[in-house]
């Protein structure tokens, strides 16, 4: 029975040194493959510590270590590209790098003038516009989360639409929305 502890205890520390070696081997390498992948480093070094947890976890034999590493990076790049943050109104709200202008400015001015008052009716009827020139099903989730405050997860229970789905058509929303706002944003600095 103690030969046997003896014999695990044995067996453990040699699998623990051999886990150290292949992270020390392979960080340095593995995580600048990543970094020329993804836009951040914080991102990278997520990416990796997500890949040498899948390798301590694994429970099959590896043939080829130096190219199941670099397939589980792959893959866990592309997990994280899949899963992205979906765009946000705030996107479209956030200031041109170019003139300064925003449309947070508008809306938090405490100015409420003829002017900002006009300028925010503007806003509206080209954002209701846009969401009209939308797809149905691009407009609802749009409206329900951004506008409504509704979770995806939430929208993906009454709807029965996955989560990805949703955030798929959300994405749409968002972009044409940006472009017809950029659009308005040109009329009214160019005017």
């Amino acid at each position: 029975m103690n030969r046997v502890a003896t014999l695990e205890a044995v067996m453990v520390n040699g699998q623990k040194r051999n886990i150290t070696q292949v992270i020390n081997d392979y960080s340095k390498r593995l995580l600048g493959f990543i970094k020329k992948r993804v836009s951040n480093d914080e991102d990278a070094e997520d990416i990796l510590q997500d890949v040498f947890y899948q390798f301590i976890g694994n429970t099959q034999p590896i043939e080829q270590l130096t190219g199941w590493l670099y397939t589980v990076a792959r893959n866990k790049i592309t997990d994280r590209k899949r899963k992205h943050k979906p765009e946000l109104l705030d996107d479209i709200f956030s200031a041109d790098e170019d003139n300064g202008f925003s449309w947070t400015d508008l809306f938090f001015n405490a100015a409420n003038n003829p002017e900002t008052e006009y300028l925010k009716n503007i806003f509206w009827e080209t954002l209701n516009t846009a969401l009209d020139e939308l797809p149905e099903d691009q407009k609802l989730v749009f409206v329900q989360n951004e506008l409504e405050g509704i979770s995806f997860k939430e929208i993906s229970a009454t709807t029965g639409i996955s989560v990805n789905t949703l955030l798929s058509r959300k994405r749409y929303a968002v972009l044409h929305l940006r472009e017809r706002l950029k659009t308005l944003k040109n009329e009214l600095i160019n005017y």
